[in-house]
């Protein structure tokens, strides 16, 4: 059986100039000999169903107002898929896990950014502290954070974290933009370990090689369930986030995705076309439903309150989003502002004119 054990990771040992195996050694393995099993729910004739959301971010009294509104009957055998940013305060975040799961049949969770801030926590711990704190809460509360199988659907959670080189389009010049240490608290209320930075890519190694304890088990759910979900918090690919013209913050696609996430997301799904691969994102706020190269990619933020109020991102009403219904995925691409965008036009980073809704904010230089 599958045991839910926290990451353990030796602080002298990392170090974006060590090799990914040499992270691996620092990582506290389970006892990993199959994936879990678990019964498959049926509802009503809608047998397994499975909903996803991310950000929900309850640090906003608006935002736990919606979750405690989230009805306590009608989920009661469903899967609720949390992609991350659930909250940075501790007692939130338990308290936001605790109705989920009393919601949901079954709850499984990944970390999002927010939730490892340190800001409201005691002076010696650090994010990776808070990490293993969060893992801990989540095992006890009975929410599912490694890989499983639900009736022949596998669900596989998935570590990650950005760094800067994932952006490769061309960077706006002209006009002051902020600095990342600026535009971005998590270089302030994140706390990282001897050699771990947001400046190069070895935080992104180090999330990456946690995924490495459930290799044994990805591999039983590959052989084993004729669908997979993977979900991660941050974005896979750059294509998932709109060109930089387009962004109040230009420099954004520098601070939200992993090459080694996309290269592990294949590594599962495979490299072709295929009709059974979906992964689940979160982190930029845009709501987004795409295949691209073969696999479909949700993202269904919450968001923040005032991000809602002026339609700009997230959902509400329409949130969590069933993703899997009947045994198969949801066969129509649901709506969303920016991914219908580039349905139909293309991708142009080359262009980097401001959209007129950005440039109004920018002086040139």
């Amino acid at each position: 059986m599958l045991m839910i054990s926290s990451l353990s990771l030796s602080s002298n040992c990392l170090s974006e100039k060590i090799a990914l195996k040499k992270y691996r050694r620092g990582i506290k393995r389970g006892c990993i000999q199959r994936p879990k099993i678990l019964p498959a729910a049926t509802r009503d004739g809608f047998g397994l169903r499975v909903f996803v959301l991310s950000d929900l971010h309850t640090d906003y009294p608006e935002n736990m107002a919606w979750v405690r509104s989230l009805s306590t009957r009608r989920h009661k055998k469903d899967v609720l898929l949390v992609a991350g940013d659930v909250a940075e305060i501790y007692e939130n975040f338990v308290l936001t896990m605790s109705l989920l799961k009393e919601r949901f049949e079954y709850v499984f969770y990944i970390p999002g950014n927010h939730d490892l801030w340190c800001r409201w926590e005691r002076e010696d711990l650090d994010s990776i502290e808070k990490l293993n704190k969060l893992l801990d809460a989540s095992r006890q509360l009975g929410i599912e954070t490694n890989p499983v199988a639900i009736d022949g659907l596998g669900i596989v959670p998935l570590f990650s974290w950005y760094h800067e080189s994932f952006d490769r389009e061309e960077n706006i010049s002209g006009i002051r933009i902020p600095s990342l240490d600026m535009a971005c608290k998590d270089f302030h209320a994140c706390k990282w370990p001897g050699n771990l930075s947001n400046r190069d890519t070895s935080l992104a190694l180090c999330f990456d090689a946690m995924n490495e304890k459930n290799q044994h088990t990805v591999k039983q759910i590959q052989r084993t369930c004729s669908q997979i979900i993977t979900f991660s918090h941050f974005v896979p690919r750059q294509e998932l986030c709109p060109e930089k013209r387009m962004l109040f913050y230009p420099n954004l696609p520098k601070i939200i995705g992993s090459d080694w996430l996309e290269d592990r997301i294949r590594s599962i799904h495979g490299i072709k076309d295929s009709s059974s691969a979906c992964h689940v994102f979160g982190h930029t706020h845009f709501c987004w439903d795409a295949i691209v190269d073969g696999i479909r990619y949700v993202q269904a933020p919450l968001a923040y309150p005032r991000e809602r109020r002026r339609r700009m991102n997230g959902g509400e009403t329409w949130l969590p989003f069933c993703i899997y219904l009947e045994g198969g995925f949801a066969a129509r691409i649901s709506p969303c502002y920016w991914s219908d965008y580039y349905a139909v036009n293309p991708r142009t980073p080359g262009n980097t004119q401001l959209a007129p809704w950005v440039a109004r904010f920018y002086n040139l230089i």
